[in-house]
């Protein structure tokens, strides 16, 4: 049943890395409760329910939250749960009424958690923004790209779900711990910029040993090293070659039959330029399959660039069961793993408000007024 059985989580419903948070929660069991907005303007992607992964496994509630009545009814909500997190701009919850201050007067042992792309405070606090303004004052974005060429955004990977959901998730369940012991709530302020900063934490110590400098596509990770890169292959794919640790390296010029003697030394960053170039040449006379048959589990730090069409139906995801199909959608199945509770997709991602009488219910509200 997942190792957050029981834990009642209400969500006030958005978009991007709070529904991750979510997502995250509700497939380690946790009971995630998604508020909608009764009549909030329409906001995202318009998609039929069942393709919005990011709200899979929990039951969804309509409420009108500049209504007094329904705000009554999310405090008693509210009053039963132990987390809280909200996706908002910084002072839109308290002017609901809905502020930490005001949750914590019903339940004070509340975990409450903020989801922000620039935070609480500072002079871009109440800015409109998405993933790639976020990551772009971070560093992360910069570094990113081709060698002579602009940054490129990696999709929304970086602010929204590794710099925001998942630090959100680990911070709340940080906070609910210790809340446990304390009996007190405390605030989670998740910033996306914040989060993705801190994904930066090991680039930034490389550049103040001074091994990470200069323009992008010229260091170690971002595609300059030649042996830790993207090639082309004779019938247009490509693989990834990850060769950094010399035995490695070794391996991979073993098996694609490269002589040392006729290529620069590995770690001649003057003649990275020439390197490339000859492994360019190697790379480029076999096809994707044939480089999978050389190399393809071996000690070469190789991997298949695969599309998403292809990526389900690889030998290693079929063995994990990476990939879950839920209500005639393929997705991505839970992780990390747990040997004694397992996480599990419970339910596909409800239509706004599905659950609204059967979580009243269930979570104890008295349904007579509610009617």
């Amino acid at each position: 049943m997942g190792p957050l059985k029981g834990v009642k989580v209400i969500e006030i419903a958005g978009i991007g890395p709070a529904p991750f948070c979510a997502m995250l929660l509700a497939d380690m069991g946790a009971d995630v409760i998604r508020v909608e907005r009764a009549n909030a303007p329409q906001t995202g992607f318009a998609l039929d329910s069942r393709f919005e992964v990011l709200n899979r496994g929990r039951r969804s509630i309509a409420l009108d939250l500049k209504a007094e009545h329904d705000v009554r009814i999310l405090k008693e909500l509210i009053a039963k749960a132990e987390i809280l997190f909200e996706g908002y701009r910084p002072g839109v919850m308290e002017r609901l009424g809905l502020g930490p201050a005001d949750c914590w007067d019903v339940n004070p042992r509340l975990v409450y958690g903020r989801m922000t792309g620039f935070g609480q405070d500072g002079p871009l606090a109440r800015a409109a923004g998405h993933d790639i303004n976020y990551i772009a004052l971070t560093g992360a974005l910069d570094a990113i790209g081709a060698k002579n060429g602009p940054p490129i955004p990696p999709l929304n990977l970086v602010g929204d779900f590794g710099g925001g959901g998942m630090m959100l998730a680990m911070g709340l369940l940080a906070a609910y711990i210790e809340a446990q012991k304390s009996g007190k709530g405390q605030v989670v302020d998740a910033a996306m910029v914040d989060g993705a900063t801190l994904l930066m934490a090991g680039i930034y110590g490389l550049k103040a040993a001074g091994l990470w400098g200069g323009a992008r596509g010229e260091n170690l990770l971002d595609g300059g090293a030649p042996w830790y890169g993207v090639y082309e292959t004779a019938d247009g794919r490509h693989i990834a070659l990850g060769a950094i640790e010399p035995r490695f390296y070794q391996e991979f010029l073993r098996l694609a039959e490269i002589d040392p003697a006729t290529i620069p030394d590995q770690h001649d960053k003057a003649r990275w330029p020439e390197l490339r170039q000859a492994l360019e040449r190697v790379i480029g006379r076999l096809t994707l399959e044939q480089w999978r048959e050389r190399l393809e589990g071996t000690d070469a730090c190789f991997a298949p660039i695969l599309t998403m069409d292809e990526a389900p139906s690889h030998p290693q995801m079929v063995e994990r069961n990476s990939f879950v199909n839920v209500d005639g959608v393929l997705q991505p199945a839970p992780a990390p793993r747990f040997s004694r509770t397992p996480s599990s997709v419970r339910r596909p991602p409800p239509k706004p408000g599905e659950h609204t009488t059967e979580i009243l219910g269930d979570w104890g509200v008295k349904l007579e007024p509610i009617a």
